[in-house]
């Protein structure tokens, strides 16, 4: 079984709104067994719309759209789609009624543009939408099915949990289970990694397929089944798979490394703290984005200038002088100052160029200094990491938990 997403709306495709739609909806599809073929955004009009119907028809058995059902003028969606199946809007009493209930409490709301809202092609099977007022649409053909839902993402994600999936589920009892298995791997480039996985992947039975996706010096390993392939048989060939990389092996499931770090220093009864200078505070924040973090995480020093790194750490400043603030003596300074003022188990510090400007001959942009101090001693490893602000910041991160994770382990 194979799907099409297609969002609508203007802001989609000038920026200021990110498609976090198409994502969500293409991962919970996913695990129903529904292959995602194609994602296409589209402008608020008409010929666009209409040309990405019909595309996504004539390859897909199943095609998602999402935005354009609002009140206003530019939401034309519910307008396109009756011309395209030569329907008429008519009012529905059970989108009336429910829209009445929604906004019981805020009368107001009730103006003339709302009640266009419940004004629905004529053929269209309606869902519930349980949180929202723009209707959940399905237009069921004699080999195809067109579903139409919110743009607004908590809406589309309730409305796909409780009503959509369900209603494909039953529409398709045949819907298997497409299966997903996930490593991560560093220290070796991509290129090189294809090299020495060229016979494991010729190797593969039918139905399994092996995909590469590398982001920020972190190549991820995806083994897919066509839902088709017994799930001991994929178990078996991950097991391969962790054989064959075993010396580059980080982790053996598609968790954030952050989320690895914390089961670590949680199984230790182990605390971390940071010392940052060219990341700014973005290892503090990945390592505090999930809930518990308390647990683990005492706190964070941002020590971007040399004052902050000898007043608050306590390096020398003797060391910031003679070494400068990229080097190893002061970021094992930072680690063992960190660590020592927060009283914890483990401690990470960064400090590096991240460009654009500020590189030297002697350090160029790229340049990062890593330091671990553990129970067991404080060492430190420079890395190059590209070019990019962005990019060596975001690496920074990754080599650092990654080597925080071989120190606890």
């Amino acid at each position: 079984m194979r799907a099409e997403i297609i969002t609508i709306g203007d802001e989609l495709l000038i920026g200021q709104v990110v498609d976090t739609n198409s994502a969500w909806m293409a991962q919970r599809l996913n695990e129903c067994g529904i292959e995602v073929l194609q994602v296409t955004s589209v402008h608020d009009e008409r010929n666009h719309i209409v040309q990405a119907l019909n595309d996504a028809l004539s390859r897909a058995d199943i095609v998602l759209t999402t935005g354009g059902l609002g009140p206003t003028k530019d939401d034309i969606t519910k307008h396109v789609l009756c011309e395209y199946f030569r329907m008429k809007l008519v009012e529905s009493s059970q989108v009336k009624a429910h829209i009445e209930r929604l906004y019981a409490s805020r009368p107001q709301v009730l103006n003339k543009l709302t009640a266009t809202q419940w004004m629905i092609p004529n053929g269209a099977t309606i869902l519930p939408n349980r949180v929202g007022s723009a209707p959940i649409m399905v237009f069921p053909m004699r080999t195809k099915t067109l579903i139409c839902l919110p743009g607004v993402p908590y809406e589309m994600e309730i409305a796909m949990t409780e009503q959509v999936l369900p209603f494909l589920r039953q529409r398709h009892p045949s819907l298997g289970t497409i299966e997903h298995r996930t490593i991560m791997v560093s220290g070796i480039p991509e290129s090189s990694l294809a090299i020495m996985l060229a016979e494991y992947e010729a190797s593969l039975p039918q139905g399994l397929r092996l995909a590469y996706l590398p982001k920020d010096g972190v190549i991820r390993l995806r083994l897919s089944s066509d839902g088709q392939v017994p799930v001991q048989t994929l178990e078996e060939w991950i097991d391969q798979l962790q054989f064959v990389v075993h010396n580059y092996l980080i982790v053996t499931d598609d968790r954030p490394l952050e989320v690895h770090v914390a089961d670590a220093l949680n199984a230790h009864r182990a605390t971390l703290a940071t010392a940052e200078s060219c990341t700014g505070g973005k290892l503090a924040a990945l390592l505090t984005k999930h809930s518990g973090s308390s647990s683990y995480f005492r706190g964070s020093v941002i020590a971007y200038s040399n004052d902050v790194k000898r007043d608050v750490l306590g390096i020398p400043e003797y060391d910031l002088q003679r070494y400068g603030a990229v080097s190893e003596q002061v970021v094992r300074w930072m680690a063992e100052g960190v660590r020592r003022i927060t009283h914890s188990d483990y401690a990470i510090a960064t400090s590096g160029i991240a460009g654009p400007t500020g590189g030297s001959a002697e350090k160029p942009v790229g340049t990062v200094w890593i330091g671990w101090a553990t129970p067991n001693g404080t060492d430190a490893t420079c890395f190059q990491l590209g070019k990019l602000r962005e990019q060596v910041t975001d690496r920074a991160c990754q080599k650092a938990l990654i080597g925080l994770l071989e120190r606890i382990r």
